[in-house]
């Protein structure tokens, strides 16, 4: 497969991976547009491999992890999305997504990625373990500790929520 090829059918999904991982679409379009920069330098070997996809998607994981130091120094001064033409009135529906973003970026980085990998990506423990470099008990346990976390962010929220009612 020519790498071009490639990023035509597989940029959007690696788009959506890494914005459900980094929970910011600039942030996600940077990692995104570095990793598939570097997967070009060497798309003859990665286009060999059995799952090149697997591959690549394993270097956005270990780059989202590793991008917290240079975070500093590309902050962006405004938010900027998509043009209000473009949207649909899917409002409910935006804004239970958003929550749901935000309570995963509180998470520790490690648990937020074991989460996506898991209920985003759709993959078994093994291979959680594997695109992480850690155990499968790891990641059984990073996967527990943060649904109890998004648990009590909901049943806080759920609470809040009564209270104003």
């Amino acid at each position: 497969m020519e790498f071009g090829e490639y990023v035509a059918g597989r940029r959007p999904a690696l788009m959506r991976f890494a914005t459900v991982l980094t929970c910011q679409p600039w942030l996600a379009e940077d990692l995104v547009s570095d990793v598939l920069s570097r997967a070009f330098e060497r798309w003859d070997r990665i286009s060999r491999m059995d799952q090149p996809h697997a591959y690549v998607r394993r270097m956005v994981v270990n780059e989202y992890l590793s991008w917290r130091r240079r975070l500093a120094r590309t902050t962006p001064r405004a938010d900027v999305g998509p043009a209000a033409g473009q949207l649909g009135d899917g409002a409910d529906e935006r804004a239970e997504r958003d929550a749901m973003i935000r309570r995963l970026a509180a998470l520790p980085r490690k648990q937020r990625a074991a989460v996506v990998l898991r209920y985003y990506a759709g993959l078994p423990d093994a291979e959680i373990a594997v695109e992480l470099g850690c155990r499968v008990t790891t990641v059984r346990s990073q996967i527990s500790r943060a649904l109890a976390t998004l648990r009590i962010d909901l049943t806080a929220d759920r609470h809040a929520y009564q209270e104003t009612t």
